[in-house]
């Protein structure tokens, strides 16, 4: 048996149904972890739907109660090949979003997969369910391929509580350090750089999620009676989001900026290209640091976004001054960023501006994450993909979202290594929520590839 031959009877799965049908049960199963009701869809998924899937492949398995968040319990599972040198960890995320039923397109579904094209849509099918139905198919035909081996020792971490911040997940790997101990991670989650464009990230760029608050009084009043000798909420915070964020997106607070862009980092964004597919909005001039390329701004810089801004009542307008205006700020930054600072330095620099004022919670943060892509193990898994494929590989040095992957670097201390199988425009965390029939049969070759050469002489041991 041969490498391509496990590549082949991977194309083979896909094409024959299999992995439609996988995809399809495991949508069905309401596992979303913003809501009490999803615990009990959770726990039936991971023993209905993923341990007899397990079980046949020689895995032990467990269901592990979270330690900080008991609705988001986590499967734990290894398959040993003690005589073997290597040991691989794997992951993925069972929960799902909300569904937002009755904003999906006629005809479409959240728990019941529809095919339209090259389309699968459903709730789960991008993030997460069908990227780890993809590894998991993938992982049972390597070792049909290899007659019972892989060559390594695999263990696999699923958790149930990604989209609500993973709460436990990094405690979980702190107190089980040993038993999740790797050579290294390798996962599959967020989307490609491009659709047709076969991609391998090596972190994610954090997230701080900041309040702004102005609270100057309990109700508003008339804006002819008292113009111009009450301040107003809302102009109030306007002029502290502008002095944070200038009109070109542009952050104007040093203390939430990086340090420079390493050369490594540079050197694997220089070849990408942000373009854009039908369905996805035009790159917008002259937006973002003007130094620096799109790829850059994008993999290799903060941004900070205003994702809402309320003040007054906009659906029912009146000629009041208003006393209380509220907005979220998202930062999303890079390594090198002094994360524990953030909401401080926010502070500091609109007490400095004379807006005191406006009071600044941080509500959720998520750290970044980076290997360096001069790492061995980068080059190995780029050979491993660009073999199967054909293809360039988009090297990634982070994600330009974020994902839990500090829990994996940091705590674990294992190089990260991911293979998303999804792409940009998917409406992930949206309606009409899909994975693409033709990604994800290239994914299963290419992790197909990527799993043998793990077993093979040349992986890194």
């Amino acid at each position: 048996m041969t490498r391509q031959d496990a590549i082949t009877q991977a194309h083979e799965y896909a094409d024959s149904g299999a992995l439609l049908a996988d995809v399809r049960r495991r949508v069905a199963y309401m596992t979303v972890s913003a809501e009490p009701w999803g615990e009990a869809h959770t726990r039936r998924y991971f023993e209905e739907e993923i341990r007899p899937v397990l079980d046949r492949m020689g895995f032990s398995v467990r269901v592990q109660e979270n330690p900080t968040s008991p609705g988001h319990p986590f499967l734990f599972a290894v398959r040993e090949e003690p005589e073997s040198e290597l040991t691989v960890l794997t992951y993925g995320h069972a929960d799902v979003q909300p569904p937002q039923e009755g904003q999906w397109d006629e005809g479409l579904s959240p728990w019941d997969l529809t095919v339209d094209g090259d389309r699968w849509y459903g709730r789960g099918t991008a993030d997460n369910k069908g990227q780890h139905s993809v590894n998991l198919a993938v992982l049972a035909q390597v070792l049909e391929q290899r007659q019972g081996r892989l060559g390594y020792t695999l263990k696999l971490l699923l958790e149930s509580g990604e989209e609500v911040g993973s709460p436990g997940l990094e405690a979980i790997c702190a107190e089980y350090a040993e038993e999740l101990s790797a050579d290294v991670f390798i996962g599959s989650d967020g989307p490609r750089s491009l659709a047709e464009s076969p991609t391998l990230f090596l972190g994610a760029r954090g997230m701080s999620m900041l309040r702004l608050e102005a609270d100057l009084r309990e109700t508003s009043y008339h804006s002819g009676n008292w113009g111009g000798v009450l301040a107003n909420a809302g102009t109030v915070l306007a002029a502290a989001i502008s002095s944070l964020v200038d009109g070109r997106g542009r952050i104007q607070v040093e203390g939430l900026l990086p340090p420079a862009i390493p050369q490594s980092v540079r050197d694997a964004v220089a070849a990408l290209d942000i373009a854009t597919g039908p369905s996805d909005p035009p790159l917008s001039a002259g937006w973002g640091e003007p130094e620096l390329s799109p790829a850059e701004r994008l993999f290799a810089w903060n941004t900070l976004e205003v994702v809402d801004f309320l003040t007054g009542d906009p659906g029912n307008s009146v000629g009041a001054i208003p006393g209380k205006a509220v907005a979220t700020l998202q930062l999303r930054f890079v390594v090198g960023t002094d994360e524990e600072r953030i909401c401080d330095r926010v502070r500091e620099h609109l007490v400095a501006a004379g807006l005191d004022s406006v009071e600044v919670t941080e509500v959720a943060r998520m750290s970044a994450t980076r290997l360096d892509p001069d790492n061995p193990w980068v080059e190995w898994a780029t050979d491993s993909l660009e073999k199967t494929t054909g293809k360039e590989l988009a090297l990634l040095p982070n994600l330009g979202g974020s994902l839990p992957n500090r829990a994996f670097a940091d705590v674990l201390g294992l190089p990260t290594l991911w293979v998303p199988h999804s792409y940009p425009g998917c409406a992930q965390h949206a309606p009409n929520e899909h994975q693409l029939a033709s990604l994800s049969r290239e994914a299963m070759g290419m992790m197909a590839g990527l799993f043998w050469d793990l077993g093979g002489e040349d992986s890194l041991r």
